[in-house]
């Protein structure tokens, strides 16, 4: 048997769990589709993300906080161990609102969703003149925000790049370019095979190919219902600080450049970028920092996100194939560190293994 742990998908979401597996002294072989897959991990929007997530699902709004919680121990870790500063900052996060009304309207389901958390939900509300006051560039039209103090960014790149190199110096192997077409259980192991014919034994196998899940995924019992949702991105030149705190629809990099986005499109494969959609977001852009009518776009991008039906995360282990696992997500950047620190603990059964049975394929099933 050649692999102990074979994790199939080397974006955020499989490098930090082979992280976190090999500080176990588990070992770990990743395989990397390449460059010509749908890679969610370099299009995504960099947030570490509470806020929102988890109205109607406490459990997913617990999972998300702690992951948040730990980041900066994370990050930390990440720094030392490979010299890649991250450019974490977590000093909490905007949602703008141009309306009272629906700011009303989200406070009231937050403040729900705090209740159902024993109050452990911080954030404040802020009028146009407090906001104001935090974010001096913000423009007439914004009514208010929510700022929500457990939020923050981090340089997604630089943390794909500290993991891959992590992963290969605990003694990790990361095969790029290594597409696996078939995942066959054979006399108690996994015959995996590449799209050029390679064959390696596996003694487990963690399905972490996000889109790639709905393929690979009932060959090893699970239902695997993921789709794909296209977000496209702007991203301008260097620009003096013009923003203090990031918010979930435009962020200002660590290297000055300002990135907008959060565009939700449900047009299956398609990663294209569309004039009509970059227009709107950077229209709305516009309208939260007036001054980057003047800025020049140096370049845009779409990508794919991986949902599930209910947008929720999916942590399964296979009820007919035993030793196969399936961990697919939309927010591996913000779990990042839930999947390094705490995820490893539910693949070997231990006694601090986090109880992950509300994020089960089991809930999809209809009765």
């Amino acid at each position: 048997m050649d692999i102990e742990n074979a994790i199939i998908g080397g974006g955020v979401v499989g490098l930090s769990l082979a992280y976190g597996l090999l500080k176990r002294g588990r070992g770990v072989t990743v395989f990397d589709e390449g460059d010509d897959a749908f890679r969610a991990s370099r299009g995504n929007f960099g947030l570490v993300w509470v806020q929102g997530k988890g109205l109607g699902a406490p459990d997913y709004a617990r999972w998300t906080r702690r992951s948040a919680e730990a980041w900066h121990g994370f990050a930390e870790e990440l720094r030392a161990a490979s010299g890649h500063d991250l450019a974490l900052s977590q000093e909490g996060g905007y949602d703008f609102y141009f309306d009272e009304e629906s700011l009303a309207q989200r406070v009231a389901q937050y403040e729900a969703l705090k209740a159902e958390l024993g109050g452990d939900y911080p954030f404040d509300v802020l009028g146009h003149n407090a906001l104001k006051r935090e974010e001096p560039g913000i423009g007439s039209e914004v009514a208010g925000a929510i700022l929500h103090h457990a939020d923050g960014h981090v340089n997604p790149l630089l943390l794909l790049k500290a993991l891959a190199s992590e992963v290969r110096r605990a003694g990790g192997h990361v095969r790029s370019n290594c597409k696996i077409v078939s995942v066959e259980p054979s006399s108690g192991e996994f015959r995996l095979t590449s799209e050029f014919g390679s064959i390696f034994g596996a003694a487990r196998v963690v399905l972490t190919a996000g889109l790639g899940a709905a393929e690979l995924g009932p060959k090893l019992g699970f239902k695997a219902p993921v789709r794909p949702q296209r977000g496209q991105v702007l991203i301008t030149e260097k620009l003096p600080k013009m923003m203090n705190r990031p918010s979930g629809i435009i962020r200002q990099v660590n290297e000055g450049g300002v990135q907008i986005g959060d565009s939700k499109e449900e047009v299956g494969l398609d990663d294209r970028e569309t004039l009509e959609t970059t227009s709107q977001i950077a229209a709305r852009a516009i309208r939260v920092y007036p001054a980057l009518r003047k800025a020049n776009l140096l370049r845009s991008w779409g990508a794919l996100r991986i949902m599930s039906p209910d947008g929720l995360p999916i942590y399964q282990k296979s009820e007919t194939v035993p030793g196969a696992y399936l961990v697919t997500c939309h927010s591996g950047i913000t779990l990042a560190a839930a999947h390094a620190m705490f995820l490893p603990d539910w693949l070997d059964g231990g006694e601090s293994a986090p109880n992950l049975e509300a994020f089960s394929e089991n809930r999809f099933t209809v009765s």
